[in-house]
């Protein structure tokens, strides 16, 4: 990440790799005021043993694209939203790429995802890794049909009455 200020925005991808139990580490690299430190993990992260690299920014968001730029591997961007421009000028660093240099970007501030993402990549190899998001993706079924199963026990009204108390309290 960008800066320490970004991580409460990426601790869901990092969530997602511990979810998953996928070898991970987090860093606090700076394209703007540590872009030496930036060129050296970029160009060797490969040769370190990393497969894919989540790369959030907020503001200018120039670390994806830089990160993109320097390392063979993929990377994938995270807008971070900002105080300005809630995170519209982030996502638009990443996804204006040129020709070459691509980032995979998910929606600002969805680490999540991105973390999903890089898991999936790594899932394309590993049959085991593959199996927990087939059995990940059961669960969100699942998910929404016992939801939608409340929904006609209760009635949309009572199930949105539920659910209005369950986000505020």
């Amino acid at each position: 990440m960008g800066s320490d200020s970004d991580l409460p925005s990426m601790a869901a991808a990092i969530a997602i790799c511990e979810e998953f139990g996928v070898a991970h580490e987090v860093a606090i690299i700076s394209a703007h005021r540590t872009p030496e430190r930036m060129v050296d993990y970029a160009q060797n992260a490969h040769l370190r043993g990393l497969k894919v690299i989540i790369a959030g920014a907020g503001g200018a968001a120039h670390l994806p694209g830089m990160v993109a730029s320097l390392t063979p591997l993929p990377v994938i961007g995270v807008p971070v939203s900002s105080r300005h421009l809630q995170g519209v000028d982030s996502l638009y660093s990443i996804v204006q790429m040129p020709r070459g240099i691509p980032v995979a970007t998910v929606a600002i501030g969805n680490a999540q995802n991105a973390g999903l993402l890089a898991v999936q990549i790594l899932a394309s190899h590993q049959p085991e890794l593959l199996q927990q998001v087939l059995n990940y993706r059961q669960t969100l079924k699942q998910s929404v049909l016992d939801k939608q199963q409340r929904l006609e026990q209760l009635g949309y009204s009572q199930y949105l009455q539920e659910q209005q108390e369950q986000h505020s309290g």
